[in-house]
């Protein structure tokens, strides 16, 4: 077993036992800790969950949305990725707009409930549909407010500019790479409101450090779902560290992952238990397309894995 999927099951495990039980915004109930870090050498090989099938593509192109400065599902859906469909469905589904069904149960439905999941599944069809086929409708329903890609490439500054974050961090590590301030921030207090964005970040900084040779990246991430979100993020933030070291001729180094409120939903306890039953296998390892020059250019067909042989998926509802 790899350290690296080790650290992660550990941390479901003392979260099993040491977790305290809360109430939270999406009426599910959770079992919590606070304050959890995880470090993982990306040297060992790519940290995507082996315990379960994590979907790398679902990962490469939310994260290359997040870096193009997109907010708007659409392009998630272009690229048949629907994990963000669940905060701007709701946004249609609660607007004067919406005439269908009944959808008052929308973030407690069960997997147990047929009929509600069928009705859910074809409301969605339909919403996702119309943002695909309707730029209008896309416009209004698909944006999801000032989330990641707006904070990270295009900043608001009080006196009205915008600052590009994430292009002025990449050319810093080149020019400076030992500053201590090589600093990504998504949390804008102003901008974390349901009126502002869909979800405030949950990963709300990254902070990334360059030595002998190597580029190393720790997130600060003030709430994790841990069976079902953690696995991208860690993924997610591991592609996102072996990019930029591509471009800035850097090899990978650790990524640390700093928890803030790290919890398990009350509907993830029967997934999990499964999850804990499988054994371990070898992580794969990260292919990028060596000809990318710069980390905005890349596209979903240069990010690839090898070797991977994971345990089947394993569903689990979203809480909104």
């Amino acid at each position: 077993m790899s350290n690296s999927e080790q650290q992660y099951l550990d941390l479901l495990q003392h979260v099993l036992k040491q977790g305290t039980k809360k109430e939270d915004r999406t009426g599910t109930g959770t079992l919590s800790v606070f304050g959890y870090q995880m470090r993982f050498d990306l040297s060992e090989g790519f940290p995507l969950l082996t315990t379960k099938r994590v979907p790398l593509r679902l990962i490469a192109s939310e994260l290359l949305w997040f870096m193009k400065g997109d907010t708007n599902i659409r392009y998630l859906l272009q690229h048949k990725n629907h994990i963000w469909n669940e905060w701007a469905f709701k946004k249609w589904i609660e607007s004067d707009e919406y005439t269908g069904p009944d959808m008052t149960n929308f973030g407690l439905r069960s997997q147990q409930d047929e009929a509600f999941n069928l009705l859910y599944q074809e409301q969605e069809q339909l919403f996702i549909k119309r943002i695909l086929e309707n730029e209008a409708f896309a416009l209004k329903y698909g944006d999801l407010g000032n989330v990641y890609g707006k904070q990270w490439r295009n900043w608001q500054t009080s006196e009205g500019g915008a600052i590009d974050q994430l292009k002025n961090v990449i050319a810093e590590i080149k020019k400076n790479p030992d500053s201590r301030r090589l600093i990504v921030t998504a949390w804008s207090p102003e901008d974390a409101t349901p009126q502002r964005s869909a979800l405030p970040p949950c990963h709300t900084l990254f902070q990334f450090y360059v030595a002998d040779g190597k580029l190393s990246c720790q997130l600060y991430q003030r709430s994790g779902d841990i069976f079902l979100g953690i696995p991208f993020n860690i993924a997610s933030y591991a592609l996102l560290t072996h990019m930029i070291a591509q471009e800035c001729g850097l090899q990978a180094g650790d990524f640390v992952h700093t928890i803030g409120d790290a919890h398990i939903y009350n509907n993830h306890l029967e997934q999990i238990a499964l999850q804990l039953g499988r054994e371990s296998r070898a992580l794969p390892v990260l292919k990028l397309n060596p000809d990318v020059a710069s980390v905005f250019d890349f596209e979903v067909d240069d990010i690839k894995v090898e070797g991977y042989d994971p345990h089947p998926s394993i569903k689990a509802p979203v809480a909104v």
